[in-house]
């Protein structure tokens, strides 16, 4: 526009020519006074309308657009945007949508602001896209648990190598405990470590990340207190397997008085807390 306030003062609104975009026809709408049916009084009101001539009433026919319009700021030499996080539904009952309060009146027409240059010019601008429908989709879900298995290791001396329990079934899933006496890592030589796997086959989708949050305990058969640790972590991204290199001490197995080996027996307690579900759409 060239001449803002010929447009303030005459007219409601100013209308585009129409402009075609994914197949229909459009307006941009300026409300120079603002919109006041849309509670837009003292503001500068933008819309789009829709050519219902495009539409096929009978069929109830509805169009989904996103629209981002704009507002040039010569002082910044930068378009102001604005924009809904949602898409705008039109149909033959709803034709316009827009924003009522884009910019507040007296701020645009200060000159200084740099909405109005060069004596009475502005620029006005609005993107129309019509998005396709996704094709795929994914839906990321968390619940918690209070599922609980009990590892009852006898023989414990006797065991030489990295050891597994049997199929665990928790949260619709096949897991394992595992634990390695001779100690992995930081705790080789000088104490048990402890794992939790999740069997390879168990992931609903090939690409499919399981987050868990589980506590893990050396139960204290002599009531004295358990050796706890807890476990965050997701499986299937670089591993199948989370656990802990120093779960307990060979001094703290050793020492009969503190309950945690008795009789040749380790006790070890698992309790899944939340874990995440991926769903795919299509599946």
């Amino acid at each position: 526009m060239e001449a803002f306030h010929r447009v303030l003062n005459s007219t409601e609104y100013y209308e585009t020519r129409p402009f075609p975009a994914g197949g229909y026809n459009w307006t941009l709408r300026v409300y120079p006074n603002g919109n006041n049916k849309d509670g837009g009084s003292g503001y500068l009101s933008l819309y789009v309308t829709i050519d219902k001539s495009s539409l096929d009433a009978s069929a109830h026919q509805e169009v989904y657009a996103d629209l981002m319009f704009y507002i040039f700021n010569r002082n910044q030499r930068k378009y102001f945007t604005i924009q809904d996080t949602d898409v705008f539904r039109f149909n033959a009952f709803k034709t316009m949508w827009g924003f009522s309060q884009v910019v507040p009146l007296d701020t645009f027409k200060d000159p200084s602001n740099g909405y109005l240059y060069d004596g009475d010019h502005c620029e006005f601008g609005v993107d129309v896209t019509i998005p396709k429908p996704y094709e795929n989709s994914e839906l990321l879900s968390f619940s918690k648990r209070s599922d609980r298995f009990t590892w009852t290791i006898r023989g414990f001396s006797t065991l030489t190598k990295y050891t597994y329990s049997d199929t665990i079934s928790f949260a619709g899933r096949k897991w394992k405990l595992a634990i390695n006496p001779s100690g992995s890592g930081s705790g080789r030589g000088r104490a048990v470590s402890f794992f939790f796997h999740l069997l390879a086959n168990q992931r609903t989708g090939a690409y499919e990340a399981v987050y868990v949050l589980a506590k893990f305990q050396v139960l204290n058969q002599r009531k004295l207190g358990n050796i706890q640790m807890e476990l965050e972590n997701w499986y299937g991204i670089t591993t199948f397997g989370w656990g802990f290199s120093e779960f307990v001490s060979y001094d703290d197995l050793r020492d009969s008085s503190k309950g945690f080996l008795v009789d040749d027996t380790l006790m070890v307690q698992v309790e899944l807390e939340a874990i995440s579900t991926t769903k795919y759409f299509p599946s």
